[in-house]
């Protein structure tokens, strides 16, 4: 192990500590991975725009020679998210054809129509809150509020959406072993062929469904359609989970942007400034240079494992006042869902429920407070997002 790279995560430190030492380590720095294996993050907005052209760095796993020549171990936990044949580790035509079938089932109208359903689902939870004068806002409402409206978008009906939840938690955490996230994966996958076979049997009104039929054109494996839904369904709803929770943790650091989201109806701006600078994605993978470059004034081998940070809104080089939670800031040419052909698929629905989710909460508990100082918030431990792992809040609802 070197010892110029930081360790992602550093053992005896907070993850948010460590990230902040890497934002001020530069543009792009080097880092190493659990198991020892050292990669790139890309920090600065300058630094991801250049990580983010597809022309130089690719996502198919084949691009990086250490996993498959013995440096990377074949136990190493993080092999199940980047062995993982879906659509977002593919490149040019075969990423096209996959991107295509789902792009014809996920349509803005589709997402549209679905404001209803999650309005509903956010008062159905707001109204099942204990009557005590403290709850978990994480586990009682900004946790099951995302896992509810992608699940039920794919016709995954309630009493099977735990399930998911619990394989998608083993599979991201730095803390589960190669065994474990592996069987995580297995389980799921097996899930969803399942699923699929349930609905080809009898289909509804649902995504999944829709993904089916769009699919008779493109003659996408099954193999390649429950890596279709595993993607939209774990990303769906996982980076949505901590992003509110970071926002509300924000909205509680800065009482006056609070203040004027509730009078302005601001909410939108509320969800566009928390992407910026309280991004739940804090290690994008995985991308792999396909010859040695140069990113930021740094050299990067060609084949290494490279990350971009979705905090890139908080670079001083782009934004002023970077570190500042405001409401009033620019968010055009906003980063935090990517750019090209692997723009986050899902970005309309992650702000519209986001939208939906605080507006309603912030409605009915005006005067919602944090039950524990910020310092004291304790955060995933994950490799690709962060939030809160739980946060105790007081009740003051309106009226």
């Amino acid at each position: 192990m070197s010892n110029e790279l930081i360790q992602l995560p550093t053992p005896g430190e907070s993850i948010l500590e460590t990230h902040e030492r890497i934002r001020r380590s530069g543009e792009l720095v080097p880092i190493e991975l659990p198991g020892g294996v050292p990669a790139c993050i890309a920090v600065s907005h300058r630094a991801v725009s250049e990580v983010l052209d597809d022309k130089v760095f690719a996502k198919h796993p084949s691009n990086c020679p250490a996993l498959h020549d013995g440096r990377i171990p074949a136990d190493w936990p993080l092999r199940a998210l980047t062995d993982a044949e879906h659509m977002l580790n593919q490149d040019g035509a075969a990423h096209r054809r996959l991107r295509q079938t789902i792009n014809k089932a996920f349509t803005p109208a589709r997402i549209a129509a679905l404001e209803p359903r999650i309005q509903q689902i956010a008062d159905e939870l707001i109204d099942a809150f204990p009557d005590t004068d403290e709850i978990d806002l994480i586990s009682s409402y900004t946790t099951p509020l995302p896992v509810r409206v992608i699940c039920d978008l794919f016709g995954v009906p309630v009493d099977e959406q735990p399930a998911l939840k619990n394989w998608t938690l083993t599979i991201v955490s730095v803390t589960s072993t190669g065994e474990e996230a592996q069987a995580a994966m297995a389980a799921m996958g097996a899930y969803f062929f399942e699923l699929l076979a349930r609905k080809r049997r009898e289909p509804g009104n649902d995504l999944t469904s829709a993904l089916l039929a769009a699919n008779e054109q493109n003659e996408l494996t099954d193999e390649e359609m429950v890596g279709m839904l595993w993607l939209a369904i774990v990303a769906g709803h996982e980076t949505t989970v901590h992003l509110l929770g970071n926002i509300v943790v924000a909205l509680q650091e800065y009482p006056e942007q609070l203040a004027r989201a509730q009078a302005e109806d601001r909410w939108a701006d509320v969800v566009e400034e928390g992407l910026r600078c309280r991004s739940s994605v804090v290690g994008a993978l995985m991308r792999y240079p396909v010859r040695d470059v140069t990113v930021a004034g740094v050299e990067i081998a060609a084949g290494t494992p490279t990350l971009w940070h979705g905090g890139i809104g908080r670079d001083p080089m782009r934004y002023r006042d970077a570190d500042v939670f405001d409401i009033d800031h620019e968010h055009h040419d906003q980063l935090a869902f990517g750019r090209g052909p692997h723009f986050c698929l899902g970005a309309p629905l992650a702000r519209s429920e986001s939208r939906i989710a605080l507006s309603t909460l912030f409605s009915r508990y005006p005067d919602l407070a944090l039950a524990v100082p910020i310092p004291e918030i304790e955060y995933t431990v994950q490799i690709s997002t962060v939030g809160p792992v739980a946060l105790p809040v007081r009740q003051k609802p309106a009226g």
